[in-house]
């Protein structure tokens, strides 16, 4: 009476190769953790914040244009006042002269309106001058 099989069976050769499943996967899951994050990480606005306190005073560069807009509304072209048209004048003429763009250096007083110093930068902008920087004094 035979309850099963008399020969043997070859016992199973273990797997010695790496199962890389589980390796893939994880590589995954981290490529897709950092195509989400990576786009988070740089903001596509660059801003360089003046800080008042420790601002060292900037030097004027020879393509500079110093602005000065007092709190009544009179507008300085380095030390000589200008009224409107003649501000006006002088943009068209930076505006045909073409070439390289002067920084514009604008200095406002603190009382002056927002929608002035606004409407000062889209003349600006619209003569091609987009370099403007902003000059405080020290805190």
């Amino acid at each position: 009476m035979a309850f099963g099989r008399l020969e043997r069976r070859k016992a199973e050769v273990p797997i010695s190769d790496i199962n890389m499943t589980p390796l893939i996967d994880v590589m995954l899951v981290l490529l897709v953790i950092f195509m989400i994050t990576a786009p988070l990480m740089t903001s596509s606005l660059k801003l360089d914040l003046p800080k008042a306190d420790g601002a060292a005073p900037t030097e004027q560069t020879p393509t500079a244009i110093s602005l000065g807009l007092q709190a009544n509304g009179a507008l300085y072209w380095g030390e000589e006042r200008l009224e409107p048209p003649a501000f006006a004048e002088r943009l068209k003429d930076i505006e045909r002269r073409g070439g390289e763009r002067p920084e514009v250096l604008l200095r406002a007083d603190r009382l002056v309106p927002y929608g002035r110093v606004a409407e000062l930068i889209g003349q600006l902008q619209q003569a091609g001058l987009s370099r403007i920087a902003f000059i405080t004094e020290p805190g």
